[in-house]
């Protein structure tokens, strides 16, 4: 019996992308073309463009390149939701249609020549790929020094993040219906999806440089995703909370224990200082507890209130049996 050709989408989440789109689309279309001469792939397999907001052309580009190539399909969002839910969303609008997802950057920083290997260990069996740069070569001094404590810092909190992994992944239907289950509305995939289970198995790659433009993820948003890293899968911050709480009772009882110990040997107490400085210190712990716990409440708020993830203004996909179609208009994504 013939075994069916793997359909593979290729998900690719665009934020202002104007600038490299066109090289992107054309090195990505050839990429797969030489995939389905080679017969590792089906002729159904395409990519997909995620417009995460975009306030620059990228959408409209997205759009013609979708009518020029039936192998191109676009989704758009009603505004800027960011990279994770750019991600989710076109892994989940792809689900329904290819056999396996590969979710990759506009910016083909991310070696294309990977998806070979990519393939080889999905036909071996593997649900989830995960793609892993050899080295921090192309990153400034201070990129790779966060990076680094960035996933000590994981570690030590009991994530379980693969160093050196960003979002470069390559997904089977069975690993996406999977994901599909988890309802959060606050995303770190990086954490999220080695959770899962699954057989699963690393593609290191070599980064290349950027082809244009400039990267998207400013230190704000890189602080703002390790947060969101943090805060979505440990609770361990509560914990050093209350550690925290109970050597600064000791300290304090200490304290106390020095002051009654001078008093009763007649010493003088200089008392300024060492009131100044343990107020400040007392109340800069609790300022910094307090400010901990208020991020998981509102994380919890944020749950609570059961909005979408995202919503998808439209979407352009070609079949192969008919023309343009633009569908989903002012879809809402489910909870």
């Amino acid at each position: 019996m013939k075994q069916e050709k793997i359909i593979l989408y290729l998900v690719v989440p665009c934020y202002n992308e104007e600038e490299v789109l066109d090289k992107t689309a054309s090195v990505l279309r050839e990429k797969l073309h030489r995939l389905q001469d080679a017969g590792k792939i089906s002729k159904k397999s395409k990519i997909l463009f995620v417009n995460d907001g975009s306030k620059d052309c990228t959408w409209k580009m997205i759009c013609e390149w979708a009518k020029k190539d039936k192998i191109f399909a676009g989704l758009c969002f009603s505004r800027n939701y960011g990279h994770q839910s750019a991600i989710l969303a076109g892994m989940m609008a792809a689900r329904e249609k290819a056999d396996a997802v590969v979710t990759i950057d506009a910016d083909l920083q991310q070696d294309i020549e990977a998806l070979d290997d990519f393939l080889k260990c999905y036909e071996e069996g593997c649900d989830i790929v995960y793609g892993v740069r050899n080295d921090r070569n192309t990153d400034g001094f201070f990129k790779k020094m966060t990076a680094g404590i960035f996933y000590k810092l994981m570690h030590l909190l009991g994530c379980r993040t693969i160093t050196n992994h960003a979002d470069y992944r390559l997904m089977s239907k069975r690993a996406l219906d999977a994901l599909a289950e988890f309802k959060e509305t606050n995303l770190f995939l990086r954490g999220l999806i080695p959770t899962m289970g699954f057989q699963s198995d690393i593609v290191y790659f070599d980064v290349k440089e950027r082809e244009a433009g400039q990267s998207k993820y400013t230190f704000k948003k890189m602080l703002t995703l390790a947060m969101d890293g943090i805060t979505s899968m440990s609770t361990r911050p509560l914990e050093l909370i209350i550690v925290l709480g109970f050597l600064t009772c000791l300290v304090s009882v200490g304290i106390f224990i020095s002051c009654i110990w001078d008093w009763a040997h007649g010493q003088v107490v200089a008392g300024w200082t060492t009131t100044v400085a343990s107020t400040c210190l007392i109340g800069g712990m609790m300022l910094l507890s307090q400010g901990i716990i208020g991020e998981y409440i509102g994380k919890i708020y944020m749950e609570s209130k059961g909005r979408p993830r995202y919503i998808v203004e439209s979407m352009i996909l070609r079949e192969d049996e008919e023309d343009s179609v633009e569908k989903n208009q002012g879809s809402v994504e489910e909870k």
